[in-house]
């Protein structure tokens, strides 16, 4: 079960199509969309109190609809997701779920995911939501999980070591040094323990 959450940012991914993303959505107190995402909010019924971005992908109409609460940043070093979760951090959201993060294209779906290390340290909670699964970044951690739930572990820096307990192929006191060395385990309880060094930078991809 995954916590409500206060705050959900909408990119302009694969926008969600199952209930738990959507109840999620529907629950939030504070939206915060891409700019690309407007379109989908729109059709879902779902006024954003906050669009950010460079305004390249939201149509023109919604330029005048929602013209009190967009937020225009024209920075190109950094994209649309990094705009609204900077925008949340400086709004004071502590906890924040992303959707429509991934799918569509694979450039963005991986950018995105690795940006969520970079996001960690700003709030309390963040994670990335898909139809499919969840990502998660934590220190050393249990999770709750079912026999059977697909775990995957991606390490994006060399750096540091992982143990595990609970996955069906333990992984002990190693250094994973590319991305699919902690991919494809699986969980064998309710709960799994990842215990990391210090210096150990992974995301944690459960399915749903």
């Amino acid at each position: 079960m995954i916590a409500p959450y206060n705050c959900v940012v909408v990119a302009n991914g694969s926008f969600p199509q199952t209930t738990l993303p959507l109840r999620l959505l529907h629950e939030a107190s504070v939206v915060i969309a891409c700019d690309g995402a407007v379109e989908a909010l729109d059709k879902a019924g779902i006024t954003p109190a906050a669009i950010v971005g460079d305004l390249d992908s939201i149509p023109s109409r919604f330029r005048e609809h929602y013209a009190d609460r967009i937020h225009i940043v024209e920075d190109q070093e950094i994209n649309d997701l990094t705009k609204s979760i900077r925008f949340a951090y400086r709004t004071g959201q502590q906890e924040v779920l992303i959707l429509g993060a991934t799918g569509l294209r694979e450039d963005h779906t991986l950018g995105n995911i690795s940006l969520l290390m970079d996001y960690a340290p700003l709030f309390h909670r963040v994670e990335i939501l898909s139809d499919y699964g969840i990502f998660t970044v934590r220190q050393t951690t249990t999770l709750a999980s079912e026999p059977g739930t697909q775990v995957s572990l991606f390490s994006l820096a060399p750096f540091g070591t992982i143990s595990t307990t609970g996955l069906r192929w333990p992984i002990r006191n190693r250094q994973l040094t590319k991305w699919w060395q902690g991919t494809l385990n699986e969980a064998t309880g309710n709960d799994f323990t990842i215990t990391l060094s210090p210096d150990a930078q992974i995301i944690v991809y459960r399915t749903l």
